[in-house]
């Protein structure tokens, strides 16, 4: 039996916060207020940027959209990106899928 407190009860979920943190800490051009998660929509997984707590960040982190998906695509996490207020889709790209 696993101890209560044992890391392996939860190696998805420590996993998915240290993913996300790299990610941030390759793409500097997120405010911190930008909430960062994953989702799966069909068979894809879409890493989600949410500006609800700062909205006018949205247009500035959509032009550095490149960087996000090349980060997002370095680290496995997804070939997609929302951006998105509250449950609102702002914009949406998708990585080229290599020849």
């Amino acid at each position: 039996m696993t101890p209560e407190n044992s890391p392996l009860n939860y190696p998805s979920a420590d996993l998915e916060k240290a993913a996300l943190s790299r990610f941030r800490a390759l793409v500097l051009c997120l405010p911190q207020t930008c909430k960062v998660f994953r989702e799966l929509r069909d068979r894809s997984t879409i890493v989600c940027l949410d500006f609800a707590e700062c909205p006018g960040s949205i247009k500035a982190a959509m032009a550095q959209f490149l960087r996000l998906q090349l980060a997002a695509h370095y680290l496995g996490l997804a070939d997609s990106l929302s951006f998105q207020i509250d449950n609102t889709i702002i914009g949406w790209t998708k990585m080229a899928p290599s020849a």
